[in-house]
């Protein structure tokens, strides 16, 4: 197949604001399995939403929104239905900002020939493709930005903000920017392992150039740091996990470390995670939020499994939580602006 053939078809992001899920959802309610438990999903995260006194984080893990589910985020992020973001680097560059400057992810098929996509600069993740060369086009914007900016340490939502900065001043290429959105709303990004992604390529290309010069590097300890001030700002916080991995630790640990700085705060109150991985391996993504209790992570009663994919289960939770219009009377925590 030819390359334009392979990139051809776009993938469209799903907007939970063109259908109300809360019939749907509140039929779940009365099965069992999943379905029942996504129910109770949407229940609690509408419960954060109407919490004044709940902060709530959203964790981001796998490609999903090389997948189509950018504009769920987005729209969380506009209506304050969220008020931090951690997330892999993979999501926040390679794929949001990615699309930012102009760029996009296409549909495709696992069943093909993958030497063939290779020698055509196309890469895959299961069934989507991705123009390599123009993921090195946002390689070389990271380093452009890391090129600007005074030669220091920064925590990642620093840098994030920076690259907010860069899109405000020469226009995104979409109306639906996350990275833009949470610059302009003040809501703080952590991409707690940046370096891993389209942002390491561009810091690897801009620390090589910069030789024995000072140069900007990344500090995951100042991100930690950072994070555990916005739990100690919060009277209670509520997280909302897509995946597992490095977000969801590096978010569940902030009651642990603001323990540890001597400051009394309590554990998450409330917990979604929406995850196929299985518990029996003993790994962090698969493992259970009433195993996060015994941590002092987060608390119990208010916290909720969901074992489906999240292209499936997310617009259900979000578009629900939408529909019932608890957003509209939750306060801007401006984050970011605190941090400063």
């Amino acid at each position: 197949m030819k390359r334009e053939e392979l990139l051809s078809k776009e993938i469209e992001h799903i907007d939970i604001k063109r259908f109300d899920s809360r019939d749907l959802v509140d039929a779940f309610s009365k099965m069992a399995f999943q379905a029942k438990n996504l129910a109770r999903a949407s229940y609690i995260y509408d419960k954060m939403i109407e919490d004044k006194d709940c902060s709530i984080i959203l964790c981001l893990a796998g490609s999903i929104f090389s997948a189509g589910l950018k504009k769920v985020v987005y729209d969380m992020v506009k209506h304050n239905m969220v008020d931090a973001i951690v997330s892999t680097g993979a999501i926040i560059v390679d794929q949001e900002f990615f699309e930012a400057l102009g760029f996009k992810h296409y549909q495709g098929t696992p069943f093909i020939d993958d030497e063939m996509l290779r020698q055509q600069n196309i890469d895959r993740i299961y069934d989507t493709y991705i123009d390599e060369e123009e993921l090195r086009v946002c390689d070389m914007t990271i380093a452009e930005i890391a090129n600007s900016l005074e030669p220091r340490p920064y925590s990642s939502r620093e840098f994030i903000v920076a690259m907010g900065e860069y899109l405000d001043k020469h226009g995104s290429k979409v109306n639906d920017s996350i990275v833009l959105e949470a610059y302009k709303k003040a809501v703080p990004i952590f991409v707690p392992a940046f370096s891993d992604c389209s942002a390491g390529f561009g810091l690897v290309y801009h620390q090589n150039e910069r030789g024995n010069k000072p140069k900007v590097s990344i500090d995951s300890a100042k991100d930690f740091l950072e994070l555990t001030k916005i739990k100690i700002a919060s009277k209670d916080t509520g997280l909302f996990m897509i995946g597992g991995g490095v977000p969801k630790n590096f978010s569940q640990d902030v009651p642990v470390a603001a323990d540890i700085l001597g400051k009394q705060v309590n554990m998450h109150k409330y917990a979604v995670q929406i995850t196929v991985a299985d518990e029996r391996d003993g790994a962090l993504s698969g493992s259970t939020l009433k195993e996060a209790h015994s941590w002092g992570k987060v608390d119990s009663g208010s916290e909720q499994m969901v074992y489906a994919e999240a292209t499936i289960a997310m617009p259900l939770i979000v578009s629900y939580a939408y529909h019932k219009g608890g957003w509209k009377n939750r306060k801007e925590n401006r984050f970011n602006d605190y941090l400063k």
